[in-house]
């Protein structure tokens, strides 16, 4: 089954996410800090999704994941006015950063990618 990992502590989005990736048929895991996302990562997995606004600073979560982790795809949503924001987490290591509305309208692609 494939698998896809969240970093994230709102739960309108965890539950958004659960729902599309089940219907999928993809695993989802989410972690709401940083080494319990590393927990997640095994098995291995090709996707993680973070929510640049989650409390435990995912920034520095996503520069020390890949400091491990150069092969995963990581990407990130936020509120498309965070312009700043989205700088840093392509600095960080983000593969993509989408906003927030981008990122709901294109879930089930986004996830059907893990399946690839």
């Amino acid at each position: 089954m494939a698998r896809a990992v969240g970093y994230m502590d709102d739960l309108f989005f965890q539950m958004k996410i659960f729902e599309t990736a089940k219907q999928l048929g993809v695993e989802f895991k989410v972690a709401s800090n940083p080494d319990g996302l590393n927990g997640l990562l095994d098995p291995p997995t090709t996707l993680v999704i973070v929510d640049l606004n989650a409390r435990n600073n995912p920034l520095a979560t996503i520069t020390a994941l890949r400091a491990t982790h150069k092969e995963l795809r990581v990407l990130a949503f936020l509120s498309h006015v965070q312009t700043d924001l989205a700088v840093q987490a392509r600095a960080a290591g983000c593969t993509e950063v989408l906003p927030r509305s981008t990122f709901t309208q294109t879930l089930a692609a986004i996830l059907q990618s893990a399946k690839d």
